[in-house]
């Protein structure tokens, strides 16, 4: 688990590099609390994602923040596998493509590295305020609980 929500519900979990199979998975984090992807979708349907890219071009200080969340991100999965030449997700660093990406590495690192999922955790409703998004009662096998 890479960040709970307020309710202690995963919101985003931290996958493998690699799939069961040996397939690069580049996506190290993945927003999985369905209010928080449907924030997250109704931003990039808004056409932040656009408009955050076109900012990338015209302001320097940001695009190397930008950079620099990049290397974050590849070293904190070049930690667990690393994965030469496989891209981070997103569109890091000369553009924005996955804002769910983005605002799953600002979660699970916290404050102040990834400037586009903090930015947009900003705009976002706080989705745990309302309790539970999902049912929590698990099975009798004892699973995660399920949406």
């Amino acid at each position: 688990m890479a960040s709970r929500c307020r309710c202690g519900l995963p919101e985003v979990v931290q996958t493998a590099p690699r799939l069961s199979d040996g397939t690069p998975f580049p996506t190290l984090y993945y927003l999985t609390c369905p209010r928080a992807c449907s924030a997250v979708g109704r931003l990039e349907a808004a056409g932040r994602m656009r408009q955050m890219t076109e900012r990338l071009a015209a302001d320097g200080q940001l695009a190397a923040a930008y950079a620099t969340a990049r290397e974050d991100y590849l070293a904190r999965r070049d930690a667990i596998e690393a994965l030469p030449g496989v891209p981070a997700p997103g569109g890091m660093p000369t553009r924005v493509k996955c804002l769910h990406a983005l605002v799953a590495h600002a979660l699970a690192v916290g404050p102040g590295v990834q400037p586009f999922g903090d930015e947009a955790l900003a705009e976002l409703p706080a989705w745990g305020q309302s309790g539970p998004c999902v049912d929590v009662a698990s099975d009798s096998a004892g699973t995660e609980p399920t949406p």
